[in-house]
C-alpha cells in the first residue's frame, strides 16, 4: 500500500515522501479499515519535526484522524466488513489501510459522508466536553468562541448554538466572518483589533460574555470582557506561547478558568466517552450540527504537505481534508 512514512524527524511538512509498505496485520480487537479520507491537524506538523509531546519510534505513518471502510472485523461485534467508519489512532491515517483498536471507531451517521467524518473524532467532542462538561453553558449565555473559524471553533459554535446560547465568534481575519455567520454565529468580532474586547462588551450591553472557549491563548484579553461569575475554557495555545494569567483579575471578577484535556477522560472518567458522542450524534441526526469540509478538498497522499501548509499559514476554515483513495482499486 501507499502511506507517507517518516524515518527520520522531518524540517517541514514539504519534506514529506509516498512509499511503498506492508498493509498493516489488524491484530486482535483491532479493525483493518481502508482509508477514504484523512482529517488534517496542526499537530501533525509537530510530530512530523519532533516537536510533539509524543515521539513514536521510527518508522512511523503520521495521521491521527481517518474515516474509511472495514475491510476485516475483529472479535468487536460491532463492526462488520463493509461497516463506513470513522476513528482515530495516534498514528497511520495517512495510508490507504490501518489498522486500529475497534474501541477507538464509530460507525458514521447515515447522514455524514467519509469526508465530513474524517475531521470529527477529536473537534467535536472536545467542544462538547469543553462546553457542556467543563462550562456547563447555559440556554441564553453569551458565548464567546475564539478561533471560531477553524475545527474546534466550528464545532464549538454549532455546538453552543444547540445549547441555546448567542455566540460571538472571533477570529483572526475578518474574511472568515461569513463562514463564522453560516454556522450560526450571532455576532462576530476579530482579535486583531484593538478594541475587540470593547465591542464584546457593546454586544453584550456591558455585561460580558458568560462563556470564553478558547483554543488560542487569549485568557488576559479575555477577562476584560468576560462577565461576572464567568467561565473560561483553555482549550489550547494556538498562538503558540502559555500565558501567564493575572489571578487578581481572576477573583476581581469571580471568574473560573478550566481546562479541557478531552483525551485525559480515557482514564479519568471514561463514562463519560459514550456520554458526549451520543449526545453529539442525536445532533448530528437532530441537524443542528454539521462539521464543515474546507474546500477544495485535498486529493491523495501527495497532497497532505499542501493541506498541512495550508493548515499552518491559517488559510483552512472548518476541517481540512485528504482524499486518500478515489476508488477501491488499492489491493490487499
Amino acid at each position: 500500500m501507499r502511506a507517507l512514512v517518516i524515518n527520520s524527524w522531518l524540517k517541514a511538512p514539504t519534506d514529506l515522501k509516498v512509499e511503498d509498505i506492508p498493509v498493516p496485520t489488524a491484530k486482535d480487537g483491532e479493525l483493518l479499515v481502508r482509508v477514504d479520507s484523512a482529517g488534517v491537524n496542526f499537530f501533525d506538523i509537530l510530530m512530523i519535526t519532533g516537536k510533539y509531546q509524543l515521539k513514536p519510534p521510527f518508522p512511523f505513518t503520521p495521521g491521527a484522524e481517518f474515516s474509511g471502510t472495514v475491510v476485516k472485523a475483529s472479535s468487536d461485534k460491532r463492526f462488520k466488513v463493509g461497516d463506513r467508519v470513522f476513528g482515530s489512532n495516534v498514528t497511520g491515517a495517512y495510508a490507504e489501510y490501518i489498522a486500529v483498536p475497534s474501541i477507538y471507531c464509530f460507525p458514521i451517521p447515515r447522514n455524514l459522508s467519509f469526508e465530513q467524518a474524517a475531521g470529527i473524532f477529536i473537534t467535536y467532542p472536545t467542544s462538547y466536553a469543553g462546553l457542556v462538561l467543563r462550562a456547563k453553558v447555559q440556554r441564553g449565555d453569551w458565548v464567546l468562541v475564539h478561533a471560531a473559524a477553524g475545527g474546534v471553533g466550528i464545532a464549538a459554535v454549532q455546538i453552543a448554538k444547540a445549547l441555546g446560547a448567542r455566540v460571538i465568534a472571533a477570529t483572526g481575519s475578518k474574511d472568515k466572518f461569513g463562514v463564522c455567520r453560516q454556522q450560526g454565529a450571532d455576532h462576530c468580532v476579530s482579535y486583531n483589533d484593538s478594541d475587540w474586547t470593547g465591542q464584546v462588551l457593546k454586544l453584550t450591553g456591558g455585561k460580558g460574555t458568560d462563556v470564553v472557549y478558547d483554543p488560542v491563548g487569549k485568557v488576559n484579553e479575555s477577562l476584560k470582557c468576560v462577565a461576572w461569575n464567568g467561565r473560561i475554557v483553555v482549550v489550547g495555545f494556538a498562538a503558540g506561547t502559555i500565558e501567564k494569567v493575572a489571578t487578581n483579575r481572576i477573583l476581581l471578577k469571580n471568574v473560573a478558568v478550566t481546562g479541557i484535556n478531552w483525551n485525559g477522560y480515557v482514564h479519568n472518567e471514561p463514562e463519560r466517552i459514550l456520554e458526549a458522542w451520543n449526545a453529539l450524534f442525536k445532533l448530528v441526526e437532530d441537524g443542528l450540527i454539521r462539521p464543515v469540509v474546507f474546500q477544495p478538498i485535498f486529493h491523495g497522499l501527495d497532497q497532505v504537505k499542501d493541506a498541512l501548509k495550508a493548515v499552518a499559514r491559517r488559510e483552512t476554515y472548518g476541517k481540512a481534508v485528504v482524499k486518500v483513495s478515489e476508488s477501491p482499486t488499492s489491493k490487499l
